[in-house]
């Protein structure tokens, strides 16, 4: 699961700087600070009213921050307006013209701009080309799928040539099969075009599959910014191994052997983290559900439930000492049925440590 395409360098495009935005008695950005790479597919990924939408609208000079800064190549983009930044927003909706067939919907920033006709003929033919609408180029939005709509909203933002494009929920009024086919179709038109995107999306699947890194937001916070691969084998907060897919978390304290989580006794906990977690610490120990095995370990419990779908069987089981239950996912059906008394457990290696606060707050 490697996100990286090839035109990902390291050189910063955007520097988002201690930017914070307040509505009223609502704090949307809280002292945002982060960098998205020039040429790379970003992802601003959180629940309702975390912030992301309204950092995108800063990017895009639709909203201003109260404090903080935004660079563009090392110049402050907050000065330059709008409708003069090298930006581009294509929105939920994809606002096409109704009455305008796709290539005069493609044409019409570029007829705006009062380039030479041919130069806009030419871009717009190469445009509908890459995104596999140049059969359709006489028709009009009501004539097109939902797929094909949301490809000519993408073309008209991309035949601009902006330096970022930032997409807002892009592919929510999608059905799920059409949804799974535009994410690949996103990343090979970023990967071809070789513009920096950046989507706001509450769907972590979305995120996962489309992005080099994602900023996961809570509150108006950044709380990590990472690859796919580590948000998910490496969550640094409570909220984040929470938000990030099934987790099972366990509380407790932190001993040389695991960590003690109460009633269940000390479980396996990586030893190559113990540096960063003092013996007596608290911590959240957070274990993947594919990563628990079933039929052996520290562990007992009894099934409650197994479900089986997509090839992979998801059971649930009680486990006496530990609040709700413990996930378990297996390849294949089940071999175990509800009732039964099972052992289960895991590699330490397989398991992650996530710092609490002394109060306790686990921020989920």
């Amino acid at each position: 699961m490697n996100h990286m395409t090839g035109t990902t360098t390291t050189t910063s495009l955007i520097s988002i700087d201690g930017v914070s935005r307040r509505f009223g008695d609502v704090t949307a950005l809280d002292s945002v600070s982060l960098d998205i790479r020039q040429g790379e597919f970003f992802a601003l990924l959180g629940p309702s009213g975390c912030g992301k939408t309204t950092l995108l609208r800063i990017l895009a000079g639709f909203e201003e921050p109260d404090t903080g800064s935004v660079r563009l190549d090392g110049a402050d983009l907050l000065a330059v307006p709008a409708h003069r930044r090298p930006v581009n927003l294509m929105f939920q909706s994809y606002a096409l013209f109704p009455h305008m067939s796709v290539e005069k919907n493609v044409a019409y920033g570029l007829e705006r701009e009062k380039l030479p006709r041919e130069e806009i003929r030419k871009r717009v033919s190469e445009v509908l080309e890459t995104v596999g609408l140049a059969a359709h180029a006489r028709r009009r939005p009501h004539q097109l799928s939902g797929g094909q709509r949301q490809r000519v909203a993408l073309a008209r933002a991309i035949v601009k040539r902006p330096r970022l494009l930032l997409l807002d929920e892009p592919l929510s009024a999608l059905d799920k099969k059409v949804r799974a086919e535009m994410q690949l179709e996103l990343k090979r038109l970023q990967h071809e075009v070789g513009i920096t995107f950046v989507v706001v999306t509450h769907d972590q699947e979305e995120a996962m599959s489309l992005a080099d890194r994602i900023a996961v937001m809570q509150g108006g916070r950044v709380e990590q910014l990472d690859a796919p691969v580590a948000l998910y084998d490496r969550p640094r907060t409570p909220f984040v191994a929470d938000f990030i897919g099934a987790n099972n978390l366990f509380p407790g304290t932190v001993t040389a052997k695991g960590l003690e989580a109460g009633g269940l006794g000390v479980l396996p906990a990586p030893a190559d983290l113990a540096a960063d977690f003092p013996v007596g610490a608290r911590a959240l120990l957070a274990v993947r559900p594919e990563r628990v095995r079933l039929g052996a370990g520290e562990l007992r419990g009894t099934v409650v439930d197994v479900s089986f779908y997509g090839g992979t069987s998801h059971v649930a089981l009680s486990v006496p000492g530990h609040e709700g239950h413990v996930l378990v996912a297996t390849q294949g059906p089940a071999r175990v049925e509800t009732g039964a008394e099972v052992q289960l457990g895991w590699n330490a290696a397989d398991a992650s440590l996530i710092p609490v606060s002394e109060r306790g707050d686990r921020s989920v």
